[in-house]
């Protein structure tokens, strides 16, 4: 039996062939490390080179393979027969002394990608400035690096990264983007450094380094095979290894922007906790670990996504739940029998205007009131006036003198005893008893988790993290958290380090997406602005070196007269895009238009289905939604109509009383620039964004000479 590898870039080139070719590959695979011998392989050593060895695929196609040690070999590309032999000097390998990882170079397609140019009228190339050993030692290649002094173009630095390894890819692009060589170390290169010094002749070891392969299973090897829009499941970056491997000390959190891999690494988090528990070890709960999220939506695909990750031998030693149910079945099981009747936050307010208007106080609005109570005495467990007055009020805006709390304190006391009588609850308030009854079974039993690990951490509250806190005991590895701020789509602020989970000296930073096209992401972040993000942790995060390696057309920008106008374009961009196996997804502000849009759709013979709760309605053709619904989703193609003014932010600020509350004005403004930004940053290789009328003050800084004529 031989022993086979994939490398990244047999992985790309694999990914463009044929299904044919595909399904071949695979028997290819198979056949090769049962007997490398097999005569219809034709294996054999290409003439001139010790390591490099070919083999056949199909009549058309061989495969090329570098012999690492003993027998096993490391599959670098794909070729046609004719490109396999026709230049025993086209191939190039080398030890990276960086990342001590092998590197592999077609050196024909190098040379294409930079054109010699006329001696006369040769200008300054994009990279004179900085020196060979600059670049060396920012882990570019040296076979490299000639090529490289000859780019003069953006198109050309495209071709370029299009056929070199991905470090060298990563710290050209963030170079031409404006990085310092300092930066470009710090962000790039030194998360992706071997721990090790590199022996540039040991390729035994280079070749076990995660910077060498992609996987060496079957399934693996079989699902990249069938190819499709879903094998970055499979894949983790050297960078994502790093923070997925680690060992800390206590709560550790990573974050980044959309599309560098959080929802990925999280996954392979509990995968890697459990394979470093011993078997029949769980919590008090029965199970090791749990995984979970806001949304219910997104529990259910994490748990499909772990199940592909790990089978049900993984699955069966995780619980995988959306919060709000964790805290239902808290108090089910805790309190057997008790029915609570929930409310909703609009029900909230109205039951504050009520006890308002009873008591004849005018001068707190009830919106206030509703999220002082949520977010600052559920958030933190209070029951007593004295915890409320030494209460930090982390992301509250709105200072507070001791009068004025205790004033507050007599409103919530009065709101919370019309609750009781009612039997009214909240999801927040739900999940604050909950963790007051988790709190007291913890003082009597063993922690219900070993390990616990949250996605999308910025959607939970101050409640939530108080009941995970008590679910898991203090120690190692005890809370792992993947989040970003700025996708922030619901109105929860908190400070971790005040509910006793202190993530500082224990927080890294991905800054490479994988989703998004540069193009999209650049769009994207002007939607942003200029405002300040917080990290969770009383601190301020940014999106700092966050980057995309993938280039694409130029987002769209489609300007209509009426409602139905706009729906006339999406049909003719979906008819336009609707080619082959490409995902495709419209996301409006509203039910109405979700409505209306799959309507239209479908009556012009487009299939299309809605998203709900638990999901997209069918799994093919075109799905709509409303723009909250695409959270934790992507599409290669998106279309964001209806993006007026009116629609956003106006839904979301026009009813908040702004006077009376400057900083919670700001804060919806800035969570409606998060929800425009989040369903940007779905779209992976086009995007569309439409609207008639007067369009979102959050597009200024984008669409301004750049709308598509209609």
């Amino acid at each position: 039996m031989a022993r086979l590898r994939l490398t990244e870039k047999a992985d790309k080139e694999i990914d463009k062939l044929d299904r044919s070719v595909k399904g071949a590959m695979w028997d290819f695979m198979r056949k090769f490390r049962q007997d490398p011998a097999n005569p219809g392989l034709r294996f054999k050593q290409l003439k001139g080179d010790s390591r490099l060895y070919s083999a056949r695929v199909t009549d058309d196609y061989r495969a090329l393979m570098l012999h690492v040690k003993d027998d096993e070999y490391m599959l670098v590309t794909v070729k046609h027969r004719r490109e396999s032999y026709d230049n025993p000097d086209r191939y190039a390998y080398q030890i990276n002394q960086v990342t001590g990882g092998i590197d592999f170079y077609d050196m024909a397609s190098v040379a294409e990608t930079v054109p010699a140019a006329p001696e006369p009228t040769k200008p300054v190339g994009l990279f004179a400035r900085y020196s060979d050993a600059q670049l060396i030692e920012l882990g570019v290649g040296r076979p490299l690096l000639s090529t490289i002094a000859k780019i003069t173009t953006e198109s050309q630095l495209l071709e370029l990264t299009e056929c070199v390894p991905r470090l060298t890819a990563d710290v050209l692009f963030a170079l031409h983007d404006g990085a310092s060589v300092e930066e470009v170390m710090d962000q790039v290169t030194a998360p992706v450094a071997a721990a090790e010094p590199v022996d540039p002749t040991d390729y035994a070891t280079a070749a076990d380094r995660p910077a060498s392969l992609v996987t060496t299973d079957d399934e693996t090897l079989q699902a990249i095979l069938q190819g499709g829009f879903e094998r970055w499941q499979v894949y983790l970056h050297p960078v994502q290894r790093r923070v997925v491997e680690r060992s800390y000390s206590g709560p550790a959190r990573v974050g980044g922007g959309p599309g560098t891999g959080k929802t990925i690494v999280a996954l392979h988090r509990v995968k890697w906790l459990i394979q470093r528990l011993p078997a029949g070890s769980p919590g008090s709960s029965g199970k090791d670990v749990l995984l979970t999220t806001f949304n219910k939506n997104l529990a259910a695909d994490l748990r499909q996504r772990l199940l592909l990750l790990g089978g049900p031998e993984l699955l069966d030693r995780v619980d995988v739940v959306n919060v709000d149910k964790l805290a239902m079945q808290v108090v089910s099981e805790t309190q057997p029998g008790t029915r609570l009747h929930w409310m909703d936050d609009d029900k909230a307010i109205e039951l504050w205007r009520e006890v308002l208007l009873g008591l004849g106080s005018s001068r707190w609005d009830a919106e206030f009131l509703n999220d002082e109570w949520s977010q600052i005495v559920l958030g933190h467990a209070i029951t007593a006036r004295q915890e409320y007055f030494q209460a930090r009020r982390a992301g509250r805006g709105r200072k507070l003198n001791r009068a004025q709390r205790a004033e507050i304190w007599e409103l919530v006391e009065q709101f919370t005893k019309r609750l009781d009588e009612q039997n009214l609850w909240t999801s927040r308030r739900i999940a604050a008893h909950a963790a007051r009854l988790e709190r007291e079974l913890a003082a009597t039993r063993a922690p219900r988790y070993r390990h616990i690990v949250v996605d999308e951490a910025q959607d939970l509250s101050s409640a939530h993290w108080m009941l995970l806190r008590a679910m898991v005991g203090r120690g190692p590895n005890d809370l792992f958290l993947a989040g970003d701020t700025h996708q922030r789509i619901y109105d929860n602020y908190v400070s971790l380090g005040s509910l006793g989970i202190e993530i500082r000296g224990r927080s890294s930073r991905l800054t490479l997406t994988y989703r998004s096209t540069h193009e999209i992401l650049t769009t994207a972040s002007r939607i942003l602005g200029t405002e300040a993000w917080d990290d969770m942790d009383d601190g301020t995060d940014s999106l700092d070196g966050y980057r995309s390696v993938l280039r694409g057309p130029q987002p769209e920008f489609c300007a209509y007269g009426s409602w139905q106008e706009e729906l006339d374009g999406v049909l003719r961009q979906v008819r336009e895009w609707t080619d082959g196996d490409a995902s495709i997804a419209v996301a409006v502000p509203t039910k109405k238009q979700v409505e209306q849009v799959e309507s239209y759709l479908t009556a012009q013979g487009v299939p299309a289905g809605s998203i709900g709760p638990d999901g997209p309605r069918m799994p093919d053709g075109v799905h709509v939604g409303t723009l909250q619904r695409f959270k934790g989703l992507e599409y290669q193609r998106m279309i964001l109509a209806g993006i007026t003014d009116s629609a956003i932010p106006g839904q979301y600020v026009s009813a908040q009383p702004g006077a009376s509350d400057p900083a919670r004005q700001h804060r919806e403004l800035m969570r409606a620039r998060s929800l425009l930004f989040v369903a940007a940053t779905r779209a992976r290789d086009a995007l569309v964004i439409s609207w008639h009328g007067q369009p979102s003050r959050f597009l200024s800084r984008c669409h301004e000479g750049r709308s598509r004529p209609i």
